[in-house]
């Protein structure tokens, strides 16, 4: 239990210090994780549904935070012409530069120091892929 109980703590206080480097971009994790999804796609878009997909959430979370994203300018959807069921987000310009800053500020304010070595990185990157994999995640 103790284990349990301290793993959520920490994951709490990293979020917070997310929630904070992400506050001045207007962005929540979730809307930051879809950016970045757009960011790192070869052509810039994704279909909804492999958003969903890749980060493991219900498809109204998808729409919600892709909204959201479209209404900052950080996105956009489009019907696809081969099928026009298939709605794409593609990232704008806007969201392109949004995505970088937001990166460097969680690099600089966030993952940069978390007050672990390296070895105990390792060792704790090591431990929670294992914790994953029980549980049944791709780690």
């Amino acid at each position: 239990m103790v284990a349990v109980t301290s793993l959520t703590r920490a994951q709490q206080l990293i979020h917070q210090r997310i929630d904070a480097a992400l506050k001045p971009f207007d962005l929540t994790f979730a809307r930051y994780e879809v950016l970045m999804l757009l960011a790192f796609s070869s052509r810039g878009s994704l279909p909804m549904s492999v958003i969903g997909s890749r980060l493991q959430v219900h498809p109204a979370s998808v729409t919600s935070a892709v909204e959201r994203l479209e209404k900052q300018g950080f996105a956009q959807r489009e019907r696809t012409e081969s099928d026009r069921r298939m709605v794409l987000a593609r990232i704008t310009s806007t969201g392109r530069r949004t995505s970088q800053r937001a990166t460097d500020a969680l690099n600089r304010e966030v993952f940069a120091d978390l007050g672990l070595t390296q070895r105990d990185l390792a060792t704790l990157n090591g431990i929670l892929a294992e914790l994953r994999r029980h549980e049944g995640d791709p780690a």
